[in-house]
């Protein structure tokens, strides 16, 4: 059944889904696993992804159907909605269908955002679960990572107070002569904390540590969570968390955990991340949840592993990327995939008619006050100007040997002329379109989309990367500028570029994946230029190495790795009833 998504918040309608919910025992019948495969938690429950994987390693892979959107803004585009809502059509026209998002963060969940949980009669269930830490997975990363933190700032303070000899006898270790002065990592935590960004550590006494200048980032960027959505199995996670690199020492040479020997240590917190939570939409189809990482700063996908799963136990099989084509499916495309060595069917590109509006000039949202009634009203000429946004994104996947489909995510609001603008446009630029009620009707909503997907599932398509792993790292960056975000070209600041040709002229980086960190707001470094810029250039200030993950970070604009929260955070909505224990104000 549906629910009067108009009239009901998101914990309402949750709440009642839930009372139907099936059981860890349930999900052992309903996915035809064997009783060992599965590891209750409560009232939700973990998938044994090895055993699952071993016993099925010879099953066909189902279809493979990612999910991105246009350039985000503050109106939304529903991609977790629209994942879901696919889900649900799929399962309205008879398919065995499931799926996997990532888990959010507590930063946004308490901040302006709200939790990322979809919306209406699209969402994920149980949501209190999901927006609250779900299985522990965000808070064993955290430990993990500041386990690091803990290794190399007691080495420093060490190393500080004894000489050679006495630190060889002492505790057995050598000098690793670190760098306070080129340390990489900071410390995490999952709330959206500016007051952290930048801090003094180590004040007081020569047994109070170190004193040197340190920084918080938030969890969900963390080397460590985006390890857990690229690895394959436990080794793999254990071999990576030994490479990561802390700092550098005084002659330039990278410290690591390994070399902290604390790398087996953060393995240990890490063990059972490894495994996808059961979850389900409203209308109770499977969906895994699994790996969080930011997209603008990080890989932005769930887990290589929970899609493995995904496509041995469904028929189709539906995962989401953060962000827009330009940051998320770009680095689905070119890394995820790449690493993960499975191929895609189709990609889905929702799009809103407000956010089209926003997009085609239409005035700013400021959170909290009306909108302007430019978003509630028909306004063809923004949402025709909008669609440029649209058909840029349309022509990225398409780089990719992609026929995507568009959906059109549409509110109550929303006009039919309106909606055949945007289909007029996505047909125009070759891509499939459907409009999708899957908000205020569930799966009932989402046929036509559902139907759009599953043709397009059954079109072969010519998927290649956008660059050979043998390509410069400069010069895929220039690529990807130009090829992906329409600038001109790249300006490299010079200690950016001196730190790009150190890594190109080193062999151990030949292979690791370009993650691009740029705003997610804006298909250039600057997050005010919306629709689809002209006539700019992409300016790197740094390069971050991720030696765990193998990934090399170049930083276009200023991006923080710890966002802020704003004036009117979400948490100020939130409750618990003190007689049921149940949570309210979560959206």
């Amino acid at each position: 059944m549906s629910y009067n998504a108009v009239e009901m918040a998101d914990w309402q309608i949750s709440e009642e889904a839930e009372k139907n919910m099936p059981t860890p025992e349930q999900w052992v019948d309903k996915l035809g696993l064997e009783k060992d495969e599965i590891l209750p938690m409560g009232r939700l429950a973990k998938l044994d992804f090895l055993k699952i994987i071993d016993r099925l390693k010879d099953k066909p892979d189902g279809k493979y159907i990612e999910v991105t959107a246009i350039t985000p803004t503050p109106l939304g585009e529903g991609k977790s909605t629209t994942s879901c809502g696919l889900m649900e059509g799929l399962g309205k026209r008879g398919k065995n269908v499931g799926g996997a998002l990532r888990q959010p963060s507590g930063g946004p969940t308490m901040n302006v955002k709200g939790t990322a949980a979809g919306g209406g009669n699209s969402l994920l269930i149980p949501m209190t679960e999901f927006s609250l830490g779900l299985t522990g997975d965000i808070n064993d990363i955290m430990n993990a990572h500041n386990l690091a933190m803990v290794a190399m700032t007691s080495r420093m303070q060490h190393e500080r107070n004894y000489n050679d000899e006495q630190l060889q006898r002492l505790t057995g270790m050598r000098r690793l002569d670190i760098d306070p002065t080129r340390v990489e990592m900071g410390w995490i935590m999952d709330f959206c904390a500016q007051a952290l960004r930048n801090i003094v550590i180590g004040m007081g006494g020569r047994f109070d540590g170190f004193t040197m200048q340190s920084k918080f980032g938030i969890a969900v960027g963390s080397e460590c969570m985006a390890i857990l959505a690229v690895i394959r199995n436990l080794a793999d996670l254990k071999e990576r968390l030994n490479n990561i690199t802390v700092a550098f020492d005084k002659s330039g040479k990278p410290v690591t955990t390994g070399d902290l020997e604390v790398g087996n240590a953060m393995t240990a917190f890490m063990r059972n991340t490894i495994n996808p939570t059961m979850m389900c939409t409203a209308e109770y189809n499977p969906c895994m949840v699994h790996a969080g990482p930011f997209a603008n700063i990080a890989v932005g996908q769930s887990s290589i592993i929970a899609d493995r799963v995904g496509l041995k136990l469904f028929d189709y099989h539906v995962t989401e990327s953060g962000f827009a084509a330009d940051i998320g499916f770009e680095k689905f495309w070119n890394v995820k995939c790449r690493f993960s060595g499975l191929k895609p069917h189709v990609s889905v590109l929702t799009s809103t008619i407000r956010a089209l509006k926003m997009h085609g000039g239409g005035p700013k949202v400021v959170p909290g006050k009306a909108l302007p009634e430019e978003y509630t009203k028909e306004n063809i000429a923004l949402v025709e100007k909008g669609c440029e946004n649209m058909v840029h994104m349309i022509g990225v996947i398409r780089k990719a040997g992609i026929n995507p489909v568009v959906c059109i995510n549409r509110f109550y609001t929303d006009t039919d002329e309106e909606c055949a603008v945007v289909r007029k446009a996505a047909e125009a630029a070759g891509a499939r379109c459907a409009e999708s009620k899957h908000w205020e009707l569930g799966g009932d909503g989402a046929l036509e989309f559902a139907d759009a997907v599953i043709d397009a599932c059954n079109e072969e398509n010519d998927f290649k990367f956008l660059y050979p792993l043998e390509m410069k790292l400069r010069d895929r960056v220039e690529l990807i500028a130009k090829e992906v975000y329409g600038a001109d070209g790249v300006a490299w600041q010079p200690e950016a570029e001196a730190k790009a040709k150190m890594l190109e002229n080193d062999p151990k980086y030949a292979d690791f994946a370009t993650m691009m960190v740029k705003t997610h707001l804006s298909l250039t470094h600057d997050p005010t230029l919306k629709g689809v810029p002209k006539g700019w250039t992409l300016p790197i200030r740094d390069v971050l190495i991720y030696s765990g993950a193998k990934f090399l970070c170049p930083c276009a604009g200023a991006i923080s790795l710890m966002p802020g929260t704003g004036s009117n955070p979400a948490f100020r909505r939130i409750d618990v009833d003190t007689e049921t224990g149940k949570v309210s104000g979560l959206f």
